[in-house]
């Protein structure tokens, strides 16, 4: 039995969402989104929100579920107030700016990573060694986040990298004479 499956998704003030079949449409003040669920699961409209339920009792519809649900809730909370992902760029001379539709970063390569800003995402460089990534879908953040700091993942001898904003490095100690 799921139990985050159970409750059902409440729909804000501002927020308007509707069902029409597998598909599940939300509208608000930041923008509007949509997800198509799995065919296992069941969706519908009730006064608490929207409940998800799966269509039968076997395994595959019950692990799909929890899954459905979470992904509703990811885009009602995107289109009423968005999501944001903090980097910590450390290292001396590692920096970022924003250039038009790039971000510009310096780290530590003999020339600079440009990345192209994707449609539908924010970022903001409040001081050099930050970025904050920002935007109403969840994954797309997530995913934008995830590219940056791949350029230059933080390192476990000195820290140097981009990290996430409280992200624990397991420091390595370096090797004796």
């Amino acid at each position: 039995m799921s139990r985050i499956g159970k409750r059902p998704v409440p729909v804000p003030s501002g927020v308007t969402a509707s069902v029409d079949g597998q598909t599940v449409k939300a509208k608000g003040p930041k923008g509007e989104l949509a997800v198509i669920l799995n065919d296992e699961v069941t969706v519908e409209m009730t006064d608490d929100g929207i409940q998800v339920g799966p269509r039968d009792k076997s395994k595959d519809a019950r692990s799909k579920w929890g899954m459905s649900r979470t992904l509703i809730s990811n885009i009602i909370v995107g289109v009423n107030e968005g999501f944001t992902k903090k980097l910590e760029i450390q290292g001396v001379g590692y920096r970022a700016q924003v250039q038009g539709n790039k971000l510009q970063l310096a780290l530590g390569f003999s020339h600079d990573v440009n990345y192209p800003i994707p449609e539908g995402i924010k970022i903001e460089c409040p001081k050099p060694t930050e970025v904050v990534v920002s935007g109403i879908n969840k994954q797309q953040v997530g995913q934008v986040a995830a590219e940056i700091r791949r350029y230059r993942p933080p390192e476990p001898y000195k820290g140097k990298g981009v990290r996430y904003e409280g992200e624990y490095i397991f420091r390595k100690e370096g090797k004796k004479k």
